[in-house]
């Protein structure tokens, strides 16, 4: 049987004090990107943004660490977005961010263009 894990008193509210909980990311923003993935997500519970706003941080913090080395081995003390491409095409994880930081993507990848499109309509 599979014991409780860390983020155990996260999922069944322990440790969270109103708006200074343990997360990071803006959780209002999280619900709004999880209702927008798809026409079918009408309800999503107060704890669903929680996990996802670890599981952003965790993911954060994984391809920070794999593009660091990328920078330790390039003999550079600054990450710069080619560690982060590096990091991308070398981790299997990653391959959904390929067509992200593909060589040949524009410099000016617009990383607001879905939101921008749906302005538009």
């Amino acid at each position: 049987m599979r014991q409780a894990g860390a983020y155990s008193g996260i999922l069944s509210g322990g440790g969270i004090s109103g708006r200074t909980g343990p997360h990071l990311l803006p959780l209002a923003r999280i619900k709004k990107i999880m209702k927008k993935s798809s026409v079918d997500v009408k309800m999503i519970s107060g704890e669903a943004p929680l996990v996802f706003s670890k599981a952003c941080e965790l993911f954060i913090e994984e391809l920070t660490k794999r593009s660091w080395n990328m920078t330790i081995q390039g003999k550079r003390r600054t990450l710069h977005k080619e560690d982060v491409a590096s990091a991308v095409m070398t981790t299997d994880v990653f391959d959904f961010l390929i067509d992200l930081v593909h060589p040949n993507a524009s410099d000016d990848v617009d990383l607001d263009e879905e939101h921008d499109l749906e302005k538009k309509q």
